[in-house]
């Protein structure tokens, strides 16, 4: 059993960017020299997420942040803005919720994901962000 750690880098836009990232990950396990395995993809962040999703212009662009703004709205008044003074509550909360890592089967180096489902980053924070993408690859 092998474990190898590639990474990458996004540029993202503040309040709910959503960013196919399947390419490069697929590019990491291409990279890493193992054909069977699980590849861990990880955001070393509290106010970003990693998901799954059909990546289309009406999940990404309206109901997916339609759906966080309802369940975690961006201008509550959070204890987290009174303890820190800033204001990216809603994102430390929406990264709680969906979680900073996710873990992805491989065969002979294939991401082995349903027809229409694609790997995301989604930016929680209330600001634009350089993020740094880390993924384990592990297995034979």
């Amino acid at each position: 059993m092998t474990a190898v750690l590639k990474t990458f880098e996004l540029k993202t836009k503040a309040y709910c960017d959503i960013i196919n990232i399947t390419e490069q990950v697929q590019q990491c396990i291409n990279k890493s020299g193992i054909n069977d395995g699980i590849i861990n993809v990880h955001v070393a962040g509290s106010t970003g997420a990693i998901s799954t999703v059909e990546y289309e212009p009406g999940l990404v662009k309206h109901d997916i942040k339609q759906l966080l703004e309802k369940l975690i709205p961006y201008d509550e008044d959070y204890a987290h803005h009174k303890t820190w003074h800033d204001y990216n509550g809603a994102g430390h909360l929406r990264s709680f919720l969906i979680k900073t890592s996710q873990v992805f089967p491989f065969k002979n180096q294939k991401l082995i994901l349903g027809t229409w489902q694609q790997i995301i980053f989604i930016e929680c924070d209330e600001r634009a962000r350089s993020r740094k993408i880390y993924c384990t690859i592990v297995g034979d």
